[in-house]
C-alpha cells in the first residue's frame, strides 16, 4: 500500500509503503549507515558510483582524495552494503550496492534541491 505525502506547493509524491518494523540491531545499522554517508568524502565516493563502476584511482580523482584515503574511505562503505567491490584484473571497481541506495541517494538529493528551490 502506497502512502501519500503532501507538501505545500509540491504534487503528491507516492511512497513505497511503510517501514518495515527494525529491532534495536536494525536501528544501530540504520544509523551507521548514514553516519557513514554523512562525511563528505565517503559521500563524493558514493555519488561518483551513482552511474556506472569506477577503479579506486578515478573514485580517488572524482573526490578529491587521496587514493590512499580513498581506498580507507572504501572498506567500511563496502561493510555496510552501500558499495559493492568487483575485481577486474589487477583493478577493483566498486559500483553502488543495489537499487535501494540508489534510491535513497536520489530520493535525499531531490529533497535538498526541492527545499533550495522553495526558499528562493
Amino acid at each position: 500500500m502506497a502512502h501519500k505525502i503532501r507538501k505545500s506547493l509540491s504534487p503528491i509524491i507516492e511512497c513505497p509503503g511503510a517501514i518495515p518494523p527494525l529491532a534495536a540491531d536494525d536501528l544501530a545499522s540504520l544509523a551507521d549507515m548514514f553516519r557513514l554517508l554523512g562525511e563528505p568524502g565517503r559521500l563524493r565516493l558514493v555519488l561518483a558510483c551513482f552511474d556506472q563502476a569506477r577503479p579506486v584511482t578515478e573514485l580517488a580523482a572524482a573526490s578529491g582524495l587521496s587514493q590512499s584515503l580513498a581506498s580507507h574511505h572504501l572498506r567500511p562503505l563496502r561493510d555496510a552494503r552501500i558499495l559493492r567491490a568487483e575485481r577486474r584484473g589487477k583493478q577493483v571497481f566498486y559500483a553502488l550496492a543495489d537499487d535501494h541506495i540508489r534510491h535513497v541517494i536520489a530520493d535525499l538529493a531531490a529533497h535538498i534541491v526541492e527545499c533550495d528551490d522553495q526558499n528562493q
